[in-house]
């Protein structure tokens, strides 16, 4: 299995450099390599945007929320779709029409203000870096499973391959990349689910019984963090190793309740016996299936968990960087307004399949929700739902798609960072865009083996929920409402961008325990449904206290985002 696999890896990343090299052999100006020179149409966009935007959350994240979480996972996709209907109808056209190239230049063209690029150019940096660590972390995590590599050494590999083919050819040489891999990803996720869902209707366990499941033999699980469990049945859970701070040897558990396992600490289930889960997930089937038991919460902080979810994904992608660069490469708003449309049916046909992945990960891959290591349910599954040559090639296929979701997204995201520094705080050559890259692809890689690891997906939704609580309010304000200010603009930016980013940090730092049930972690784990609103409010408040600060060409600003382009009303900005 490691033989193929580690021919399926080579050989897809092998296609990247090579079609990256094929679509950058003609960039050569700073419109090359920022926005494809305007070039991009509206099918081709579609795909490089959706390759780029399924990023390791999506090709494994969401099936492990899925199969840890149940019925209130399936929001992360819901939300990761719909958050393109908002791009749609209230951001795509009017901001490639601004003729802006990178957001904190459309905050310089619609406030006339330097000092509001150069703190949306801070934002976008940090929300990109924030977005590349779970990139970095899920390829150490895939590569550490499949190869045994060292999880910093996965993370360096994809790093600097993603490095390479930004430096080669900007924008012109991500877009060839970013639209192979979104179908390579979406092969990559469908054929194993559609094969391994005719292997469950062929042997159909019952789905009420899958929360806690039951392994089918003996199983051991080596616990590599420390972890708390909630065993639901004690029947045939045996420990060997550190339990609630004391050490054990073949100690047999003989009550239910929650339990502390150290990091090196071994646990062994009988055939038969139910799977403890990982404190905070649904210890029974009814709960996992029932909306509102996910997340680890209960009652009104179950519901609050949810809401939050559903207004960072869905206001997210209105935030993020990486998606917004690239409605700056279609050749107009028509074309625009197109692509987002275009983008919306292929990402929802590919969350089709994480969806069944996740549910049958729960069924055959069990002893996962002991570690909490949920994000390798997909590579996993093949391996243990079939075997054999068949489940070799399938994990195999999986693996490729995996690599292909880490180099897609964070060649997107470097894309972002490269072009925001190039041209906020150096000189927008092409030399200084490609020193940035090579900066800007490092730090994070050095980020990612040094911060915690929560699931892809969670941490990935932080990230979109500091998207949501800075970028969004600035680009929906700056859009449709003439009253903003650059005072306003800048305290929405400050206030959002604080306390939706301390709340990420504290996330993923681990100071607080993400299992709790309590008010101030549910809040600090989703941070968007106090953050979001606060920016908005902040944003309002003070531009009204500042209305004479506001634009005098605010009409003509108005008329070149929402007039066609057949009136002659637009005016391409130069980088």
């Amino acid at each position: 299995m490691s033989t193929l696999t580690a021919v399926a890896l080579v050989l897809a990343a092998a296609a990247t450099i090579a079609v990256g090299a094929y679509g950058g052999r003609l960039a050569r100006t700073t419109s090359d390599f920022l926005v494809a020179s305007r070039s991009v149409g509206a099918r081709q966009n579609a795909a490089a945007i959706s390759g780029e935007y399924l990023s390791a959350a999506s090709f494994l994240g969401v099936a492990g929320l899925i199969a840890k979480y149940g019925t209130d996972a399936l929001w992360y996709p819901v939300g990761f779709t719909a958050g393109y209907l908002g791009l749609l109808m209230f951001v795509a056209a009017p901001l490639r029409r601004s003729g802006a190239y990178t957001v904190p230049d459309f905050a310089e063209f619609r406030l006339g203000s330097t000092l509001v690029r150069r703190v949306a150019m801070i934002v976008v940096v940090a929300i990109c870096t924030f977005y590349l660590i779970p990139q970095f972390q899920g390829a150490g995590l895939t590569l550490n499973i499949l190869l045994g590599l060292p999880v910093w050494a996965g993370a360096a590999i994809v790093g600097a391959i993603v490095i390479v083919n930004v430096v080669g050819g900007g924008m012109r040489s991500v877009t060839f990349v970013q639209a192979f891999q979104y179908w390579l990803k979406l092969t990559a996720v469908a054929i194993p689910a559609l094969s391994l869902g005719l292997v469950f209707l062929s042997d159909r366990p019952a789905l009420n019984e899958t929360a806690p499941p039951r392994v089918s033999q003996d199983t051991t699980v080596s616990i590599t963090t420390d972890v708390r469990l909630t065993v639901v049945d004690p029947t045939g859970v045996i420990v060997t190793g550190t339990l609630d701070g004391v050490s054990v040897v073949d100690h047999r558990i003989t009550t239910a309740g929650r339990y502390e396992l150290s990091e090196d600490a071994t646990l062994s289930l009988r055939a038969g016996s139910a799977t403890p889960v990982v404190a905070g997930a649904p210890a029974s089937g009814e709960r996992w299936l029932e909306p509102g038991g996910g997340f680890g919460a209960s009652g009104n902080r179950a519901l609050y968990q949810v809401l939050s979810l559903i207004l960072a994904t869905f206001l997210g992608a209105m935030g993020l960087p990486h998606v917004l660069v690239r409605f700056y490469t279609n050749p107009d708003g028509k074309s625009a307004r197109r692509t987002a449309l275009t983008v919306i049916a292929l990402l929802a046909l590919f969350y089709l399949f994480p969806i069944v992945l996740g549910v049958l990960a729960r069924l055959y891959v069990p002893q996962l929700l002991i570690t909490g290591s949920s994000d390798a349910a997909v590579l996993l599954l093949p391996a243990a739902a079939v075997g054999g040559m068949w489940g070799s090639m399938l994990a195999a296929l999986v693996a490729a798609g995996a690599i292909a979701a880490f180099l897609s997204t964070s060649s997107g995201l470097l894309i972002s960072v490269a072009g925001a520094l190039s041209t906020d705080v150096l000189r927008g050559r092409i030399s200084d865009f490609r020193w940035v890259a090579v900066i800007g692809g490092a730090v994070p890689v050095a980020l990612a083996a040094a911060t915690t690891s929560l699931e892809l997906s969670r941490t990935v939704g932080l990230a979109f929920a500091v998207a949501a609580s800075t970028l969004c309010p600035l680009l929906v304000l700056g859009i449709w409402w003439r009253r903003l200010t650059s005072a306003g603009a800048i305290s929405g930016l400050i206030v959002g961008g604080s306390t939706s980013s301390i709340a990420a940090v504290l996330a993923v730092s681990g100071i607080l325990d993400n299992n709790s049930d309590g008010w101030a972690a549910v809040i600090i784990g989703y941070p968007a449904a106090v953050t979001v609103p606060l920016a908005f409010a902040t944003t309002v408040l003070v531009s009204v206290c500042t209305s004479s600060r506001a634009p005098r060409d605010v009409s003509r600003i108005f008329a070149r985002m929402h007039v066609p382009e057949r009136l002659g009303m637009g005016l391409e900005r130069l980088p």
